[in-house]
């Protein structure tokens, strides 16, 4: 029996052992992922400010 990547319980079913895990964790590891991006995309006051700044002195 395959276990899951994520949390190493057995996966039951042939779309769980496909995806290598159970669907709470896939969904758990798509909300990370959509995290991450977020937290990617997301712009710091200091950036903004230097950005004003630069374009001052331009």
């Amino acid at each position: 029996m395959k276990l899951c990547e994520r949390c190493n319980r057995p996966l039951k079913t042939q779309k769980s052992m496909d995806a290598f895990m159970g669907p709470v964790c896939k969904r758990k590891a798509a909300e990370e992922a959509a995290r991450a991006e977020f937290e990617r995309n997301q712009v710091t006051m200091d950036e903004v400010l230097n950005h004003a700044e630069s374009e001052k002195s331009a």
